[in-house]
This record gives C-alpha cells, sequence and structure tokens, in this order.
C-alpha cells in the first residue's frame, strides 16, 4: 500500500508504526485498560490485510481508533487520540524539510515538472519554488478547511497554485496596457510618461510585463493593437525631422521613401524588443514572463494600417526564430501569440489575407500563433471579441457604469478543478448514482472557490502597485482595498474540469463521440455551466466553466486513480485523462471533424476553450493548413495545431530524425528526445500525402511522414 501523509507526499506503507503508535498508548495508561501485545498485531494485520493500493494516514488512523472502540477500550482510545493530536503538533512544527530538500538536491520530480516554463534546477528558480512548498503546505495544514485539502490529496478536485494561495495575489489577467501607455505608469516608485515613438513604448511594454508577472502567478495578455497609434507617432517625427533637414533638397516621394525606410527599421528594433526581451528577462517568479500577445486587425481600428505593419513584422519575426546558445534559431516559448481572423483576414479575398498567409506559415514552422474565429467569438460573447488571458481562459462579458463593454484591465480570482472520471468510476456504471456525486462534488468544488475569493478579501493596492495603483488593473490610492473588483462580475472565477470523455465512457459505455455519448457529455456540461450561473446568481461573483488546458493535471487524475482503482480499460490504463472535453487522441476521426464536434461544448464552456490538432509537418504543404484556417474562421471559436514533424525545437536541426522504440523521435544533432506517440498525427488529421489533404479519411500517410 502507499499512504499519502498528510502534506501529500506518498509513503510505503509500514506496520510497525502503528504498532509503535499502538505501544506508546498503552504506556500512557493503567494496565486495566491497555491490550495485548496479541490484539496489538491483530489491530495492524486488519490494516495490513485491506490492500489498498492508496490509503491516507487519517484513514488508517481511524480504523485503529474504531478496532480500540470495539474492544471497549476508552481510555486507551483517547490515549491514542492523545498521540495522533501530539504528533500532529510536531507535524505542524515543521513539514516541508523533505520536499525542500529533494527540490534542492534535484530530486522532487513532482515539482520540477509541474510547470514546464521553470527550470527547477536554477538557483532563482528554485528560490521560488522552495517559497511554493512553504505556500503549499501552510495551504493543506492551516489555511484550508481538511475536507478540502484531503479531496485535494484524494484527486477528486485540484486546488490549482496552492504554491501562491498564501500570498495575496491572483491568477491572470488582461493588462490594460492601452491606458498605462497613454496615460503612464510607475514602476518602483519611478514615472514612466507616456512613450513618444514605437520603439520606446515597446520597451515600456516588457518592462510592464515583466513587473506585472512577478506579481501574480498566471498568465497575462496585452492587445498588441495599443501600438499603432505609437506607430504613427514614428512616422510623424521622422516626417517632420526629414521635412525641416532636407525638405528643401527632396521632393515629396523621396521624403516618404527616406521616412518609411527608418519607419521599417524602428519598427524591426520594437518588436525585437518585444521579443528579445520577453525571454531573457526573468520574474521573481524565476521564469520569463508568461505572456500572450493578441493580434487583432479591428476594422473600425484608426490605426489599422500601422497595426498592420505591427502584426505582419511579429509574425515575420516568430517564423525566423531567435537564436540559442548554440547560434541556432529556435521557437521561443514566449510570448504566445493568438491571431483573429475577421471578414478582412479569413482568406476568402480579404485586404490582409497576405498576415494570414505569413501566419499560416509560422504556424507550420514554429506552431504558433493559435487562432481565434472573430465570427465565432461574436456569437458566443454578446458581439465582442478580445484576448483570452495567458492561461487561456476567456473572461466574461461585463458593462460599466456608462453601459460600455470592458475586457482590458479585468482579472481571473483563481481556478479549483474538478476530476469527471472518479465519479465514474464511484458510481460503477449508475447512472443515478452518478448525478448524485456529482452534485455532492460540485458543492465541494463550490466550497474550494469560494476560500480562493475569501482570500482577496482586504487586499489593499499596495500589494501590487502595478496591478491596483498604477494601472495593469485599477487606478486605486494608496492603502485602498480591491474589494469592489472582486465582486459583481468584474472579475472571473473558475470551474475547471477534465476527462469527459472517460466519464462517458465509464457511464454510457461508449465515447462521447456516439450519439448517445454526447447527448449524455452535452449534459454534463451543461450541469457544470448551469451551477456555475446558479453561484453568480447567489454570489454576485463571476463563475465560470473553463476548459483549463492542465496537462500535468490530466496525469496527476489518472495517477491517482489508477493507484486506487486499479486498472480499467480505456480510462485509467492510459496513464491521462483527456482534457477537459477534447476527443480523445486515439479516435479515428480527422481534424475537420474533430473542430466541428467540440466547437459545441466551447459555446457551454465560455470561461475558457481551445481545441487543438495534431499535423504532420506541413512546411511543404501550407495550402492545405489554410484550408483548415479557413475552416476554423467558419466553425470554430479558439483552435491551435500541434505538430510532430523532422524539425528539432531545439536545436533546429531540419534533417533525417531517428525513431526509438517507443515511437518517439531523438535528434542526432543535441539528441533531443521526444515520446509521445506518432501514430496521433495520422489520425488527427488525414493528411495523405505532399499536396492531397483527404477531409474524411485516416489512412496510412504515405513514406515520409509515416517514418516519423
Amino acid at each position: 500500500m502507499t499512504v499519502i501523509k498528510r502534506d501529500g507526499t506518498n509513503v510505503d506503507f509500514d506496520r510497525s508504526k502503528i504498532v509503535i503508535a499502538l505501544q506508546k498508548a498503552n504506556d500512557a495508561v493503567e494496565e486495566n485498560e491497555q491490550i495485548t501485545d496479541a490484539q496489538i498485531e491483530e489491530i495492524a494485520d486488519f490494516i495490513t490485510e485491506k490492500k489498498k493500493q492508496r490509503i491516507l494516514v487519517e484513514d488508517i488512523q481511524d480504523m485503529v481508533e474504531c478496532k480500540l472502540m470495539e474492544l471497549h477500550k476508552y481510555a486507551l482510545a483517547k490515549a491514542y487520540i492523545i498521540y495522533r493530536y501530539n504528533r500532529a503538533l510536531v507535524r505542524k512544527a515543521n513539514t516541508t524539510d523533505d520536499s525542500i530538500l529533494s527540490l534542492i538536491k534535484n530530486s522532487n520530480k513532482d515539482v520540477m515538472e509541474e510547470n514546464s516554463n521553470k527550470d527547477a534546477v536554477m538557483a532563482a528558480t528554485q528560490r521560488d519554488l522552495i517559497a511554493g512548498e512553504v505556500s503549499k503546505d501552510l495551504t493543506r495544514r492551516v489555511l484550508l478547511p481538511e475536507h478540502i485539502s484531503k479531496a485535494h490529496d484524494e484527486g477528486t478536485i485540484h486546488f490549482h497554485d496552492a504554491d501562491y494561495f498564501l500570498q495575496p495575489i491572483f491568477n491572470c489577467c488582461l493588462i490594460n496596457i492601452g491606458d498605462m501607455l497613454d496615460n503612464g505608469t510607475v514602476m518602483n516608485a519611478k514615472l514612466i510618461e507616456s512613450p513618444k515613438s514605437f520603439q520606446v513604448a515597446c520597451n515600456v511594454m516588457t518592462q510592464i510585463i515583466a513587473s506585472v508577472a512577478s506579481s501574480q502567478y498566471g498568465g497575462q495578455s496585452v492587445d498588441i493593437s495599443h501600438l499603432g497609434k505609437y506607430l504613427r507617432k514614428s512616422r510623424d517625427k521622422f516626417t517632420k525631422q526629414i521635412t525641416e533637414k532636407l525638405g528643401s533638397q527632396l521632393n515629396a516621394d523621396q521624403i516618404k521613401a527616406v521616412v518609411d525606410h527608418r519607419l521599417n527599421d524602428e519598427l524591426r528594433s520594437g518588436v525585437q524588443t518585444i521579443q528579445y526581451q520577453i525571454n531573457t528577462l526573468m520574474t521573481t517568479n524565476g521564469q520569463s514572463p508568461f505572456v500572450t500577445i493578441f493580434l487583432n486587425l479591428k476594422k473600425d481600428d484608426e490605426y489599422i494600417e500601422e497595426n498592420a505593419m505591427i502584426i505582419e513584422e511579429i509574425l515575420r519575426q516568430r517564423y525566423e526564430g531567435i537564436k540559442n546558445e548554440k547560434g541556432v534559431y529556435v521557437t521561443p516559448a514566449f510570448p504566445k501569440l493568438v491571431y483573429v481572423l475577421d471578414e478582412h483576414n479569413c482568406l476568402k479575398g480579404g485586404k490582409y489575407d497576405y498576415i494570414t498567409k505569413l501566419a499560416v506559415k509560422c504556424s507550420a514552422k514554429r506552431l504558433y500563433p493559435d487562432y481565434i474565429s472573430a465570427k465565432k467569438m461574436r456569437e458566443n460573447y454578446e458581439g465582442n471579441v478580445f484576448s483570452p488571458m495567458g492561461c487561456r481562459s476567456f473572461l466574461s462579458p461585463w458593462k460599466d457604469e456608462n453601459g460600455n463593454y470592458k475586457f482590458e484591465g479585468r482579472f481571473n480570482q483563481g481556478v479549483v478543478s474538478l476530476n469527471l472520471p472518479q465519479i465514474g468510476i464511484l458510481a460503477k456504471g449508475d447512472e443515478e448514482k452518478f448525478w448524485q456525486l456529482l452534485e455532492e462534488r460540485l458543492e465541494l468544488c463550490y466550497e474550494a472557490l469560494m476560500c480562493r475569493h475569501h482570500a482577496l478579501h482586504n487586499v489593499i493596492s499596495d500589494t501590487s502597485p502595478v496591478h491596483w495603483r498604477y494601472g495593469a488593473i485599477a487606478r486605486l490610492g494608496h492603502g485602498e482595498t480591491i474589494e469592489k473588483f472582486l465582486h459583481d462580475g468584474y472579475s472571473t472565477i473558475s470551474l475547471g474540469y477534465i476527462g469527459l470523455y472517460e466519464v462517458t465512457k465509464l457511464v454510457k459505455g461508449v465515447s462521447h463521440t456516439d450519439p448517445e455519448g454526447t447527448e449524455f457529455a452535452l449534459k454534463v456540461m451543461k450541469t457544470l455551466r448551469s451551477h456555475c450561473e446558479q453561484w453568480k446568481k447567489e454570489t454576485g461573483l463571476g463563475f465560470g466553466l473553463y476548459g483549463t488546458p492542465a496537462e500535468s493535471l490530466c496525469y496527476r487524475f489518472a495517477r491517482i486513480d489508477k493507484e486506487r482503482f486499479g486498472t480499467i480499460e480505456d480510462v485509467t490504463d492510459k496513464g491521462y485523462y483527456t482534457n477537459s472535453y477534447h476527443v480523445d487522441v486515439r479516435e479515428d476521426i480527422d481534424a475537420f471533424t474533430k473542430f466541428t464536434f467540440e466547437s459545441q461544448f466551447q459555446v457551454i464552456s465560455s470561461g475558457g476553450a481551445i481545441s487543438y490538432v495534431e499535423i504532420p509537418n506541413m512546411r511543404h504543404n501550407l495550402e492545405a493548413l489554410e484550408e483548415l484556417v479557413k475552416f476554423i474562421y467558419d466553425n470554430i471559436q479558439y483552435a491551435e495545431f500541434n505538430t510532430k514533424s523532422d524539425y528539432c525545437h531545439v536545436c533546429g536541426f531540419d534533417g533525417e530524425i531517428k525513431i526509438n522504440d517507443d515511437l518517439g523521435w531523438e535528434c542526432p544533432s543535441c539528441g533531443n528526445k521526444d515520446q509521445r506517440k506518432m501514430n496521433v498525427t495520422r489520425r488527427t488529421c488525414g493528411y495523405l500525402g505532399e499536396n492531397f489533404w483527404n477531409v474524411g479519411k485516416t489512412k496510412e500517410i504515405k513514406a515520409r511522414v509515416l517514418h516519423l
């Protein structure tokens, strides 16, 4: 058996600890209240014979107490309880030694792999992780109610970001970058005035991003359209300078040519500033800023031409990549890019289709950008188009006192996710029992979410001046509380969920892509959504249903359930649960059908939803990828591509990749390995050759792609 300790760590079951605890309790009572050594051994044997794969230490101790009560040894039971209490006091004095020391020794695998954006070997990162271990410990033992901590440890729910819960900070946000640039801001008690040029605006923006990232724990997003006016300021400045200096020597066309040359140089330098600063700055979280750049060409924007130039340059530089320590161009992790498809750039003859073609070319090589359909988003969000937050969660529409929609300057208070497959396992095929258990666990989620909300009460603006006093969220005065931003739907609070596919298999016996399964899955989703709406109505808080892309959580829930319930075919045997509402990667479905099917769940999961397909190397077949992007515009709100190609994103090697025994690949240049299964590719896109895109079939891919 594996025993789950109070701090969440796992240890092997040791029956001798039960024996020792009972012997010490025996010594504390009168002889007539004691039990014999044989009875002690019987109690230890009773627990040992349970042979559970996972058991909480509290459950072991409860069983011991019950056995003592059965023997009518009430004084001994009391002594045992006192022994437990005294041991608990010792534990409360210090419970983080092992986890912190193992982190320093680089042997704490769970912590080291929890965030792929952090290098847990680096001292600067370890400093943040050490603080996180202390926060998690206090969260489990002191800050959260015991039953919520227990539910987290058992994999019933996941209380996200417990490593930051100790601090009065929130999850993620949309920075009000327009206000901060136009009206100035303050960082480190230094006034930053409104920029007078594009390059300075880019520099200020990256400094804001780094400052914001250091004072929250989730992602952030900035709308790049606010930079258009500053590119025009640079153009006007260059035009004035050159006209004053060379106006008598040059005609209008010549002046324009010189201005254009200088402006293009400033444009390249400004965008390069964004890319390199974001990738070289390190926040106090021990990582690069977790930031998303929103690329949206708004048709009514007076600076649309300047913004088209900026977006084109961002995509061009992302396509080129950034040099690693070996001087090879690689794909940077940040900033993440989200590109909006609208009437004028959806590859149907629009004015800005040329930018979308560059975006597709960039996706084929660098995986970014992700795509948002303005058409579908307007249908789902009261006619609005806005960026997801860095963590990919979406805000709910909210209007200010003047009736105007507002998205920038808003944030998410936190996330709690529900393990749907575990409910299906416990229901044992009984659908009535499933719905009963779902109701109970949703109440548990509500309690946990309210813990996140209450943790932000009484927070004052000085805890993070860049957020609350200098414009990222608000412009409060010194010492003001943030209370008003927690209520009335201004900020969101998210219910996440994992494993809709698996719970459908468990309860209905079919995939949620089967008509019977789809009906059940939609009912589950609508139940989750209706609870969020009901909680919002009762509390005035901005509850939302969030299709979280928490890949590590998919593995954590599956691992816990396999240890607890054993191997269940097509559920725990895979080693992972399917993310949110997604189609399982092993299903035989093409990309177009997958997007169409998943779009019906995105509408329900309005607090955050992203769909993706695995594609082969499409750099030599961009027409096929363009067809898929056109399809996104008409059919699904938010989508991205994953690819498995003969291109190493670590060192840039662009040759033949060696296939290892696990059907993963290994780069012969740098040794980088990827153990992901290659058969995912041909089952999700239907790519059949160099210039052939088959929408409805999933035959074997021809030689070159099949080789991967």
